[in-house]
């Protein structure tokens, strides 16, 4: 039994960042010092605006393609920012 999440990141030059993980608080400190995913080292701070949990890896990470394939609009509008 796992939690495995999906979250969304605003970065501080206002780009969306989706990733998954299953220590929500560890991985955004991580992007937040700058020990996070490449994209967002030379993008912080980040702020966490939307999460998912999940019972299973699996379904965690086809959420996350999902959420990765919306366009950048319809990405606003799921975390509440459009």
């Amino acid at each position: 039994m796992g939690d495995h999440y999906v979250y969304v990141l605003e970065c501080a030059d206002g780009s969306l960042y989706t990733g998954y993980t299953t220590d929500l608080d560890r991985r955004v400190a991580e992007h937040d010092a700058g020990e996070g995913a490449k994209y967002t080292r030379g993008r912080t701070p980040v702020t966490l605006c939307y999460h998912e949990r999940y019972e299973s890896k699996s379904a965690a990470m086809s959420r996350e393609y999902e959420i990765k394939s919306l366009t950048r609009a319809q990405k606003e509008r799921l975390v509440g920012l459009g």
